[in-house]
């Protein structure tokens, strides 16, 4: 008889089987009041890939049900995996809804059918997610532009088939030492096979106001953003959303007809943080083609 346990990892790993379905994505401004805080982060495993070598990665992500609340978990009891945890390279600041594909676990080639469980404590519950090899979790990279929604409301286009994901090179160290409230510079070179096309999502159309696969803008984009640390930090320019913000008018590709800005000429995009409280952050650079990404931090210490 299955356990529970074991329920609710087939349940998460199940996520990735086609184009995934998440029924808290409602479009209704009642429905995004509702849960704007104090709901609850679900980790999710999104399944392992195979590498060259023979080994494996575990693949994770997260479904934060709020809509606004973005919620701080530092590495511990509260934010664990095991064995071999506490930390595994796991976030420490969640944002709002389904953040796919966030980070990844390479598992050596003789894993078998042992299991990792990341738990995550958020507004007083507790949540599991279960990593194994089992052949449903198997993922490559037609289903991970699937679930991005690169391939639009039917899951998959030519392109697809086709596309390699972009690389990024972060100018400087990979550490830093800042004060508060001084800006750091923070600059990202990015390169793409131009797959797929810069392709605007859609407006939405009053007669259909919901969509129920995933469905995203395409064409190559870079943002950072924070990825550990308890605090206030302001990009200037803004940065695009790297999370699932559906709504109408936001600055997300997943926004009814948000098209991708015109990269800059010389692939480099600039950035500064600014930092308003002590602490050691984690800032995350991710370039996007809209089906596949490349991510690679840096480390910044805040002082007073």
């Amino acid at each position: 008889m299955m356990t529970n346990r074991r329920r609710a990892g087939r349940a998460y790993g199940m996520v990735l089987l086609g184009v995934t379905v998440w029924m808290f994505s409602l479009q209704g401004s009642a429905a995004q009041q509702s849960f704007a805080t104090g709901q609850t982060i679900s980790p999710a495993y999104e399944g392992w890939e195979q590498n060259p070598d023979g080994s494996f990665n575990l693949v994770f992500g997260y479904m934060n049900r709020n809509w606004e609340e973005e919620i701080d978990v530092p590495i511990g009891s509260g934010n664990v995996i095991e064995p071999g945890g506490p930390d595994q390279g796991q976030p420490t600041h969640f944002f709002p809804r389904r953040n796919r594909f966030v980070f990844r676990i390479q598992v050596p080639a003789d894993f078998g059918d042992k299991e990792l469980v990341w738990s995550l404590t958020s507004n007083g519950q507790t949540q599991r997610a279960y990593a194994t090899l089992k052949r449903d979790y198997f993922i490559d990279d037609l289903v991970i532009q699937a679930n991005f929604g690169a391939g639009g409301p039917g899951g998959g286009t030519p392109e697809t088939m086709i596309n390699k994901g972009p690389t990024l090179a972060i100018e400087g160290t990979r550490t830093r030492t800042v004060r508060v409230g001084q800006p750091v510079a923070l600059a990202v070179t990015v390169s793409d096979d131009g797959v797929p096309r810069a392709r605007p999502l859609a407006p939405t159309n009053p007669r259909r106001p919901g969509r129920i696969t995933t469905d995203t803008a395409t064409g190559l984009r870079a943002s950072w953003f924070v990825y550990r640390g308890v605090g206030s930090v302001t990009f200037e320019p803004p940065q695009i959303a790297v999370w699932e913000d559906t709504r109408v008018g936001r600055d997300s590709p997943w926004s009814p007809g948000w098209s991708t800005p015109e990269p800059p000429e010389s692939g480099r995009w600039e950035t500064q943080a600014t930092f308003a409280t002590p602490g050691t952050y984690v800032v995350r650079v991710q370039a996007h083609d809209g089906g596949l990404a490349a991510v690679d931090d840096v480390t910044v210490t805040v002082t007073p």
